[in-house]
């Protein structure tokens, strides 16, 4: 009694100089997450981080006035309101080719932290895109995911024996990295390593389209490839000559087959890729603890092999779950270190379009009550600020689901759309988040159509990056 006492006494002394904030009421599992190491290595670095301190831009009331792209400018934008429909003009018109002529196809790289675990957001996103302009197949997808087990849009099982390396936490890896951040390996000599791929259940993944494997260079010439579709085993020989090789599986669809890897050490694998070469394709590459900086160590040749073949038109970035935990209100290391990114992915991949999503709404309790995470508003600033000064559109996820107190909602609303964490989307909120999303590139690709039609031309005058982007650093509150 008398331990009890005096822990009852201690409790009621050091709950009046406990933090504010305190963590929420449940937090997600650990298990198989990775925060990536140039993240960490970022923040230890940048000497300008600053406790405390929020940021404004000093943009932030100004108008942004674009210059033409063949003939066409969208009208100028309240920075605070900036979508830059202007730089996604190339691929609303490969958009309009495809849905007034039936020609070309038109293809989308989604890179993303856990939010897209699982395909979340991604797959409804892929279904929406699919049915308005056509297209079969669920994309390019890794050798080993940690979230397989939770994928609907394929099931997709791979033996243990893969020797795997992420641009999450490898800064020098035996082989580039591919387009996915990983490459693989099937080194152990004692057992072959295998993948092996189902059609999911969805209105355009119910079939392998033209199953396509994707693996790079090296001097083994004896690596062979066992292809098990029901009780039949074809042999495809790897020739791992070029930097980037690609073997078709079948020349038909397949609803499943197992990959066999004989002999294959040394041999970068990267994945298999599925489609009909028509309509849309969207793949997901999504990465637990991602903040989107290791895409900066990308090899440019590679990815411009990558290009050759995939031909993506559009990157999105969805990045900012794992950047809000660091004790700060100044993201412009940020800001610098994304805006570094984006130009590399335009280097690597030449004439793509870029699309910024914003970290979401997050919610910490705060006073016993949940309430939006202090960092998330200077963090969409931030990712505002790249998005426009690398000439990239921008969705504000954050302000799309309902601003200050929107993720508590979700969380809470019956049925709920987002998890007791507080932080990530269940299927019902992903599936939202989705809609969202696609709701705002067919907003920019109606204006485009009209735009189009009456070449509406406006006077080019100066844009923003012809202004100082130096920043104001203030209270905000």
């Amino acid at each position: 009694m008398v331990v009890i006492f005096i822990s009852a006494l201690g409790f009621l002394f050091f709950k009046e100089v406990l933090p504010k904030r305190i963590f929420s009421e449940s937090t997600i599992s650990s298990k198989n997450v990775v925060i990536d190491s140039l993240l960490l290595e970022t923040i230890a670095l940048e000497e300008e981080i600053k406790k405390d301190e929020k940021t404004i831009d000093t943009f932030y009331r100004k108008k942004i006035v674009f210059e033409q792209i063949e003939g066409i400018a969208y009208p100028p934008e309240e920075y605070g309101q900036y979508k830059g429909f202007q730089y996604l003009i190339p691929f609303f018109e490969k958009l309009y080719q495809l849905e007034t002529k039936q020609e070309g196809d038109i293809r989308i790289a989604y890179f993303g932290d856990s939010m897209t675990d699982g395909d979340l957001i991604v797959q409804d996103f892929r279904k929406a895109m699919q049915t308005q302009f056509g297209g079969e197949g669920v994309g390019f997808v890794s050798i080993t995911s940690e979230s397989a087990g939770s994928r609907s849009s394929i099931s997709h099982q791979y033996s243990g024996n893969w020797k795997t390396q992420s641009y999450l936490n490898v800064k020098r890896p035996l082989k580039p990295f591919g387009v996915n951040g990983h490459v693989f390996f099937a080194n152990d000599t004692l057992s072959d390593a295998w993948v092996q791929y189902k059609a999911g259940f969805g209105m355009h993944t119910s079939q392998l389209n033209n199953p396509t494997l994707f693996y790079g260079n090296s001097s083994n010439k004896m690596g062979e490839m066992l292809i098990k579709i029901g009780k039949d085993t074809l042999i495809k020989k790897l020739n791992p000559e070029k930097q980037l090789n690609a073997l078709a599986v079948s020349m038909t669809n397949l609803k499943s087959f197992k990959a066999v890897f004989k002999e294959a050490d040394s041999i970068p694998i990267y994945g298999f890729n599925f489609d009909d070469g028509k309509g849309v394709h969207v793949d997901n590459f999504s990465n637990r603890g991602n903040s989107g900086l290791p895409i900066s160590t990308f090899n440019t040749n590679l990815m411009k092999q990558f290009q050759e073949r995939l031909d993506y038109d559009l990157i999105i970035l969805h990045y900012g779950t794992n950047v809000l935990n660091y004790g700060t209100y100044n993201y412009n290391w940020y800001e610098k270190g994304m805006t570094r990114v984006v130009n590399h992915i335009k280097e690597c991949f030449p004439g793509v379009t870029i699309l910024v999503i914003s970290t979401a709404d997050k919610a910490t309790k705060y006073e016993l009550e949940m309430k939006t995470d202090s960092a998330v508003v200077p963090l969409t600033l931030a990712q505002r600020k790249y998005a426009v000064q690398s000439k990239a559109g921008y969705f504000n996820l954050y302000e799309a689901m309902g601003g200050e107190g929107s993720m508590a909602k979700w969380a809470e609303e019956v049925p709920p759309m987002a998890n007791k964490d507080y932080t990530h989307f269940n299927y019902k909120g992903a599936q939202k988040v989705a809609g969202l999303l696609y709701d705002q590139i067919q907003t920019g690709y109606a204006q485009y159509k009209l735009m189009r039609k009456n070449k509406k031309v406006l006077p080019t005058k100066p844009t923003v990056d012809s202004v100082s982007s130096k920043n104001n650093t203030v209270n905000a509150q």
